[in-house]
């Protein structure tokens, strides 16, 4: 049945029934994957970080000089064809699917992004070479945070995780148009209208109602290649290709799955025990010799850790407060308001897409880049202490004070 055939009333409810629980399905994959990868990112950060402040630095800074390139413009387009993948499947058939559902997560995000960027501004002092890199705190690693959240069992409920995702999916969603609007370099029109092209292509086959993922891969690596010479990051060919996926068409039974829930699930093991952990190892390598702790009292690493660890969650309460306040939303059966700030905290874990902006801005700066690295790294391990503690004690007895019982984080 094509996308456009008007369908009973009956009927289309039931197919938005059987389209919410095979998306809640994948979400419950999506859990146990991301919090699985998270642990291996601690693991590949920690490696690298141990190299490289090992004797094997120099072969560690020669592999990593070689290497990057590829790994950041290369694997990462992978990872974000599958988070342009999780937006679309969350926007269409998921938990963003509703405008009831969608407001809390996007002001959410909003918020914690707005407050971090003006955290970073305000701190990194007047250096416009410092300024570049006021996206740095505004993202989330999804996998990270769900890692850490992991680490509570039980203690979390269903809803809270869900919550930090829709919440970071958002934030993947702002971090996307964010490094197409501010970290493009000088264009080359006639590659970027190469890739138009190809995005032209893509929308032909979807109108045709081309069901198969390849065609729309092959002419995503066109677009790649034209994108990788035009000025705009490669990485975005990874974006457009996932949102141009079929995943709107009714299916005949509950254990089929559409050509982009397949895509998905092929991608996510090896993004998430292979990619992402290439990834951090490559970019989380910081030599500590000569650092001292007075370095991250200033510049890039506070206007960073600051962001993250303060703004964050500051950020991300907001939002929810706005929400409230204009009767837009209300928090989640199962989660409690004094869960919210912990959750903000385990937001503030930016690194994979924090390294990546920051490897955006300060590519041809290793002192700032540097500095940003070491503000990641030290950013995002006290956010995850930080919402580690809060989520274990906190939310409990603000229940019992209150008098509201519940399941709580």
């Amino acid at each position: 049945m094509s996308e456009t055939t008007e369908m009973p009333d009956h009927v289309t409810k039931s197919v938005r029934f059987d389209m919410r629980m095979r998306a809640m399905r994948a979400l419950q994959e999506f859990f146990r994957l991301e919090a699985a990868g998270g642990l291996l990112l601690i693991v590949a950060a920690a490696l690298a970080l141990a190299i490289a402040n090992s004797p094997w630095q120099a072969v560690y800074a020669q592999w990593r000089g070689h290497a990057l390139h590829w790994i950041n413009d290369g694997l990462m387009a992978v990872f974000f064809l599958l988070v342009a993948l999780e937006i679309k499947r969350e926007t269409v058939s998921g938990q963003l699917s509703g405008r009831g559902q969608l407001w809390l997560p996007v002001a959410c995000a909003f918020g914690g992004m707005v407050v971090p960027g003006i955290f970073y501004v305000v701190l990194s002092g007047a250096d416009p070479g410092a300024q570049r890199g006021w996206a740095i705190p505004t993202a989330t690693d999804i996998a990270f945070s769900l890692g850490v959240l992991a680490l509570l069992g039980r203690r979390v409920p269903t809803a809270l995780r869900l919550l930090l995702s829709t919440i970071a999916v958002a934030d993947d969603l702002g971090a996307i148009l964010i490094i197409a609007l501010f970290y493009a370099g000088q264009l080359s029109w006639l590659a970027l209208a190469g890739a138009v092209l190809a995005w032209l292509l893509m929308v032909a086959l979807n109108r045709k109602g081309v069901r198969s993922a390849w065609p729309y891969l092959l002419v995503g690596v066109a677009m790649w290649a034209c994108m990788l010479l035009s000025g705009v990051h490669a990485t975005l060919a990874g974006v457009v290709t996932g949102l141009m996926i079929p995943h709107r068409a009714a299916i005949d039974d509950d254990t089929s799955e559409t050509p982009l829930e397949s895509l998905e699930h092929a991608l996510h093991p090896w993004v998430a025990y292979a990619i992402l952990p290439i990834f951090a190892f490559a970019n989380a390598g910081l030599t500590l010799h000569g650092l001292q702790l007075g370095d991250l009292a200033h510049g890039v690493p506070l206007a960073v850790i600051a962001g993250l660890a303060l703004g964050k969650p500051l950020g991300i309460c907001a939002g929810a407060l706005f929400c409230h306040a204009t009767r837009l939303s209300t928090l989640p059966a199962g989660i409690s308001p004094g869960a919210l700030p912990g959750l903000g905290m385990l937001c503030g874990i930016g690194f994979t897409m924090s390294l990546f902006i920051a490897s955006l801005a300060f590519g041809g700066d290793g002192q700032h880049f540097d500095g940003a690295v070491l503000g990641v790294l030290c950013g995002s391990l006290i956010s995850a202490l930080l919402g580690l503690a809060w989520l274990r004690f906190v939310p409990r007895r603000v229940d019992q004070v209150s008098g509201t019982g519940g399941d709580t984080a």
